[in-house]
């Protein structure tokens, strides 16, 4: 369930029981002022039990209502109270970055979403070669437009197809901004031209779809030899490059050894932007080996068209400053939904 669905309330009672590891229908009460009844805490700690955020144990007295999490670093964090604080008021927590980063999933969430994919599939099989070339260029034009304006470009989406299928440039933009767009389209012609090698991934397939993506955008390739800082946060990426090497072969070995290819996908997802191995660029091609490793299983390819752009930083930050995964998973989740429900 999206915490979107959530009332201010339901929210507040989530991050207490998260915050302290479970706890009591007199403690949460004790937490909000006299205007909230005791019948009001109950209804919504049914509420929250029904939608499987929380699970009760005991009886009675000894009640005890826990968050629901198949992981603890997707516990509750309500993104809104979070960023009320300012940059330089936010403690960072400490996190080695490949420990606890299996079971992301529940069973059923992967299950609803490969049912999902299996009616997309079926859907497939209907269709005319035509049709569906068609909506793969759909997919690769909203997505290169997407994924380019998380990065600051300024194209909208109908001179991103014209600039796409026609090469004609848009006369106020730079041409900084036509390469951009112009390098997914190469990136996804690479992963549609290697589909099943995308299976194993290797640090050569990262590097090969990176060099894609910034290339002619005096973007320097390969391991980065120097330590960067991002924008919005104090988290600081590791920087030594024998580390980074260390770290993103660590990454290969997790996402081979993992089975299904969207916590795959996922890992991938979020762990690049985390390492940060090149000096530019890593969040685009995280998003495209998102859409490789999908697309080398069969699932249904990305477009992101509708993720908020604010949304998916703040997830970022999240998880660089709180290692907390719960709002990327979240949104990359609703994705998924949407490509398979307004595609093919």
């Amino acid at each position: 369930m999206e915490m979107t669905q959530l009332n201010k309330r339901q929210k507040q009672i989530l991050e207490y029981i998260s915050r302290n590891k479970g706890s009591s229908n007199k403690r949460i009460l004790e937490h909000f002022d006299e205007s909230v009844s005791r019948s009001t805490v109950a209804r919504d700690l049914a509420f929250l039990c029904e939608k499987g955020l929380i699970e009760k144990k005991g009886k009675g007295r000894s009640t005890t209502y826990f968050e629901n999490i198949p992981n603890e670093l997707l516990f509750f964090i309500d993104p809104e109270t979070y960023f009320k604080k300012e940059m330089d008021e936010r403690k960072l927590l400490k996190f080695d970055v490949f420990e606890n980063l299996n079971t992301l999933f529940f069973k059923e969430e992967l299950d609803e979403l490969d049912k999902l994919n299996n009616d997309y599939r079926e859907r497939m099989k209907k269709l005319t070669p035509a049709f569906l070339k068609k909506e793969q260029e759909r997919i690769v034009i909203e997505f290169a437009w997407k994924s380019s304006k998380i990065e600051g470009n300024t194209y909208n989406l109908i001179d991103t197809e014209f600039l796409l299928l026609k090469n004609e440039k848009a006369k106020e933009h730079t041409e900084e901004e036509a390469k951009m767009l112009l390098n997914h389209k190469k990136g996804f012609d690479f992963v549609f031209k290697e589909k099943k090698g995308f299976q194993k991934l290797s640090v050569g397939l990262i590097e090969n779809i990176h060099t894609l993506l910034t290339f002619d955008l005096k973007i320097k390739k390969g391991i980065r030899k120097r330590g960067v800082r991002i924008l919005g946060t104090n988290y600081i990426p590791i920087s030594n490059e024998y580390q980074i090497k260390e770290a993103l072969e660590k990454l290969v070995l997790l996402v081979n050894s993992t089975e299904h290819p969207i916590e795959k996908a996922f890992l991938v997802y979020v762990l690049l932007p985390y390492i940060q191995p090149f000096e530019d660029g890593n969040k685009r091609t995280s998003r495209l080996l998102l859409n490789a490793i999908l697309f080398a299983y069969n699932y249904s390819l990305l477009s992101l068209r509708s993720i908020n752009e604010k949304d998916y930083k703040k997830g970022l930050i999240l998880f660089y400053e709180q290692n907390n995964l719960r709002l990327l998973k979240e949104l990359l989740v609703n994705q998924f939904r949407f490509s398979c429900e307004n595609y093919f």
